[in-house]
């Protein structure tokens, strides 16, 4: 409810670019009595301001003026007399204002007369900056006043007390987008500003990690979602203090508001913050848009700007006909999706765990195609494969079957489909072994059939299927069509007690299924790594400089490596993808069950992401996260811990080792959560070992949470200025690296930014977005995401796994989200000097 419009006891003054007066005193007493008449008046906003219709007719309102005369009201009504900070703040857009291109100058006139707002002459400037102290300053002929110039099309910039301003009105808490906290810090704190918006006129241009000393406000309500936020204080830099916000505290944000533009910053809450070369920067950029000197984007990050849609229907009864059990998608030039299902059924399909029965764990690995044009799937193929065994314990379940797809650089010439899979007609029964494949097929463009009889097998190693799990599966493509090919280690979950998965005792004739130094940790094994090959025409492959290895290296007692492994040490990368702007690898992987740190063992179980610019060693069993190491064991007793692995020079001394005892260096991954957070560290010892007691923990990622998880590895994000797709993501996402799990309580869903002096060397993302509202989470949304890749068209393409596991069921989907936000603003025919539109 707002108050009774009062009497101000000031002269009226307007001062002109920036040259200031005395302000008058604002009495405490003064303020806290009009504040409590107005609580006591009862008067409501509809009763007491006029409409802004009518006030704009009165004041003949016009837009705000274009051309050489760009104006900017610096309004500072309710500071305390000769505030330091005002002044600081109106020389600096003072400054602003008259230096840089001449494209982008502007004049400025300061004012603590609230009458301002209900005079003709305010249609001359192009934007209004409040500068206030906070407080009720506007009677409500003055809000109506502001109310329709941004209407007209103004432009509103409010800094730091900005937002303790018009309390009771509604309207003008929308303007400013959040309402500080009743509670929050005073003193000045240095902190860390994580600049996510790489491309808004008042960011592009700061550090990604901006440090800087401040008074830092907490909100009532996050506005995260409803406004497009440019910058956020990172809250483990500093002390919050009481009405914390969390990961997200947004500090600097805009939206297109109610006909105009406003854009806000909780910055500047000191004079000498106007001193600062990059915040003078930061409102330069700001000041800009408001003006309409430049356009910008500030709809992006708007949660209510993305569509999610379903595009597949629930199966037929007893078929697969829309999708099978999910696994994997990739999207053609065409728009065309193809996505594949791993080999699981639906319940009314018998499910075979017999090892005597030659029809063991057969099932079908599906190929659906979703037309855009059509907006209809067909079934393009399918394999029998090996991995149709339904759930149970470890030596039940199983995980193989038709695992990755693929599509050739020039699939629109030549058709041809690179699959991953493990087919049935290879398994040993007795041995209870099986073969991996990649091969090409070749689909037939006329009728959208895969010619299976066109198959070429480019790639084939042995796993073992006696126990599950972690056969890994996702495939990508860098710019010199180098293939790359993610496998798991072919390990058991189980026999470690949830940590280190270097047990060598378990085995099934002679082959270990429970020690992944014979697989992920052996340089001379192709399972748990990530592999590089140059596929050929004529179905064959070589191997491109600067992998891991080179296939010739041996050592004394006939230990050796294969050629095309990129990376080693991973234990079921599920989904990779390379940015084809820089080649850069993602890789996500799932990490062992420990739901806690050991003192004994070593680290909990770490989920992890990495960004990876060279071939190297991440580290499983051996070592986790940045460098965390496990206990090594061996034979004859694997229950006694033997001494702490060194990441920086680790051996394979296993049994079951047929490749290199020394190992390359572990590299640092750039993301790893645990139940207890994100990116867990602990004080290490003078031998470099943590100390794992779980109170000691410190977590790095404050935005991160596991618990049950299942990391989604995603793409990064490449904005096509040239399409004219109306459904495409926004530039603001470029470059955005997208993580998610398969689970979507606390575990990851984000969008992160690296720092390009760090990516690849273990350095630690230095932004995150949270996509939960944007890529709807819940049981009737995407609740358990199995891939998710853009399109062609610019928009977010996803599968949902369903709910249950080794099936399909009327969950599983395939998911499109798009972008209706618009362009950017103003539009482009508004921009005041047309030469400065971008």
């Amino acid at each position: 409810m707002r108050r009774e419009p009062r009497q101000q006891h000031v002269e009226p003054r307007v001062l002109s670019r920036g040259r200031r007066r005395t302000r008058p005193v604002w009495t405490t007493g003064l303020v806290v009595g009009a504040v409590t008449a107005g609580l006591l008046g009862g008067i409501s906003p509809a009763t007491a301001k006029p409409a802004p219709d009518d006030l704009r007719k009165t004041l003949s309102l016009p837009s705000p003026p274009g051309g050489d005369d760009v104006r900017v009201l610096v309004f500072h009504a309710s500071a305390t007399e000769e505030s330091p900070v005002v002044d600081a703040g109106i020389e600096a857009i003072e400054t602003i204002g008259r230096t840089g291109p001449v494209a982008t100058r502007f004049t400025i006139e300061a004012t603590d007369d609230a009458s301002v707002f209900t005079k003709p002459r305010l249609g001359r400037f192009n934007a209004v900056v409040f500068l206030t102290g906070g407080g009720d300053v506007l009677d409500a002929d003055q809000e109506a006043g502001l109310e329709a110039y941004v209407e007209a099309g103004g432009g509103f910039l409010g800094l730091y007390d900005a937002a303790r301003t018009e309390p009771y009105s509604d309207w003008f808490g929308g303007l400013i987008g959040a309402r500080p906290a009743k509670t929050n810090p005073t003193a000045v704190q240095r902190a860390v500003v994580e600049v996510g918006d790489r491309r808004h006129p008042a960011t592009k241009s700061l550090p990604l990690e901006w440090k800087r000393p401040d008074k830092w406000l907490n909100w009532e309500t996050n506005p995260s979602g409803t406004v497009h936020t440019v910058a956020r204080v990172r809250e483990s830099s500093y002390r919050p203090g009481t009405g914390a916000n969390g990961a997200d505290h947004p500090v600097s944000w805009c939206r297109d508001y109610d006909g105009g533009r406003s854009f806000y910053t909780a910055m500047g809450g000191t004079a000498d913050s106007y001193q600062e070369t990059d915040f003078r920067a930061h409102l330069r950029g700001a000041l800009h848009w408001t003006t309409r000197l430049v356009r910008a984007d500030c709809r992006a990050a708007i949660d209510a700007h993305y569509t999610a849609e379903r595009l597949t229907r629930p199966n037929q009864p007893g078929r697969n006909d829309q999708i099978g059990e999910p696994h994997g998608l990739v999207t053609a030039k065409d728009g065309r999706v193809f996505y594949i299902g791993r080999g699981g059924a639906d319940s009314s399909r018998p499910v075979v765990t017999d090892w005597n029965d030659p029809e063991i764990g057969k099932g079908q690995g599906e190929i659906h195609i979703w037309d855009p044009k059509t907006h209809q799937v067909s079934l393009a193929g399918s394999l029998t494969v090996f991995g149709n065994k339904g759930g149970g314990d470890e030596l039940v379940k199983n995980e193989e079957g038709l695992l990755g797809i693929e599509l050739d650089p020039r699939f629109e010439d030549n058709g041809w489909v690179y699959l991953h899979y493990t087919p049935h007609a290879r398994i040993d029964r007795n041995t209870r072994t099986a073969q991996r494949y990649v091969s090409r097929f070749t689909l037939n463009h006329a009728t959208g059939k895969l010619d299976l009889s066109s198959e070429k097998v480019l790639l084939t190693w042995p796993v073992q299927i006696h126990s599950c799990c972690h056969a890994g599966g996702g495939m990508a493509w860098d710019s010199k069509d180098n293939l790359y090919i993610a496998t798991g280690d072919n390990n058991s979950s189980q026999f470690s007690g949830g940590y280190s998965g270097n047990n060598p005792e378990p085995h099934y004739k002679g082959l270990s299924f429970a020690d992944a130094r014979r697989t992920a940790g052996n340089t001379n094994n192709l399972n748990g790594k990530i592999l590089r090959i140059h596929p050929e025409q004529d179905g064959t492959y070589t191997l491109p400089e600067g992998n891991l290895f080179t296939g010739e290296e041996t050592a004394e007692g006939g230990g050796k490596t294969r050629g095309e492994i990129y990376v080693m040490g991973v234990r079921n990368p599920a989904r990779i993808a390379v940015d084809p702007a820089t080649d850069t690898l993602y890789a996500g992987w799932v990490g062992p069950d420990a739901g806690a740190p050991s003192t004994t063992w070593g680290p909990a179980k770490y989920d992890t992401f990495a960004a990876i610019t060279q071939a190297g060693n991440h580290g499983w069993p051996y070592c986790m996260g940045n460098k965390q190491p496990y206990r090594d064991r061996n034979l004859p007793d694997p229950a006694k811990p033997l001494g702490w692995y060194d990441c920086d020079a680790p051996k394979n001394e296993s049994p079951h080792n047929d490749g290199l005892v020394n190992l390359p260096p572990v590299t640092g991954n750039t993301i790893w959560y645990s139940p207890q957070g994100g990116a867990p560290d602990f004080p290490r010892d003078a031998n470099g070992v943590p100390s794992y007691r779980q109170e000691e923990g410190t977590y790095l990622l404050p935005w991160l949470k596991g618990g049950g998880q299942a990391t989604m590895n995603g793409p990064v994000y490449r904005f096509d200025e040239s399409s004219t797709s109306t459904v495409k993501w926004p530039s603001y996402w470029d470059g955005k690296w997208f993580v998610g799990d398969f689970y979507d309580q606390d575990q990851p869903r984000h969008a992160v930014l690296t720092d390009p002096k760090t990516v690849g060397k273990g350095g630690l993302p230095v932004h995150a977005e949270n996509l939960k509202k944007i890529i709807p989470v819940g049981a009737d949304g995407i609740r358990n995401l199995m891939d998710w890749k853009f399109g062609p068209d610019g928009a977010l393409y996803l599968l949902d796994y369903g709910r249950g596991f080794f099936t399909s069921d009327a969950k599983s989907a395939l998911w499109r989200v798009t972008y209706k936000g618009g362009p950017a603003t103003p539009a482009a025919e508004d921009v005041v000097r047309k030469e400065t539109v971008r």
